[in-house]
């Protein structure tokens, strides 16, 4: 179970029994000319367990479509993390405009269990083959 507090977004969503990523909304409308970006609000802040990461990832269907995909994807949500998710969106087509309104899915959110590394120095690493 996560937490949820939803300021002037959507709940996150599935849109499909097996999906791995969980649909972010706009909760802003935004018009992205070509080539250019923009972080848009989804109105969505969550309390992630500890152990767990959500990774914010683009939307294949608007990747593929018309050219949307996210600057820094993924989009790392530590378990810490309270604020507002935020998507910094790329128009990556260089002629064609794209409005993103209210509601409309812009992103997925995937939350993993994760492993904490302990780092170790050493003089001299093992081979690779």
């Amino acid at each position: 179970m996560i937490e949820v507090l939803i300021g002037s977004g959507q709940l996150p969503e599935y849109s499909h029994p097996g999906d791995a990523g969980a649909d972010l909304h706009a909760a802003e409308a935004v018009d992205l000319a070509p080539g250019q970006r923009a972080t848009v609000g989804t109105g969505v802040s969550i309390a992630l367990p500890d152990g767990f990461v959500g990774f914010v990832v683009p939307r294949s269907g608007l990747a593929a479509k018309h050219g949307i995909t996210i600057v820094n994807s993924p989009g790392t949500v530590d378990a810490g993390y309270r604020g507002e998710i935020r998507v910094t969106l790329l128009n990556t087509d260089l002629g064609a405009s794209y409005s993103i309104a209210v509601g409309d899915r812009i992103a997925q959110l995937i939350v993993q269990p994760v492993t904490r590394a302990r780092f170790v120095r050493v003089e001299r690493l093992p081979g690779s083959e």
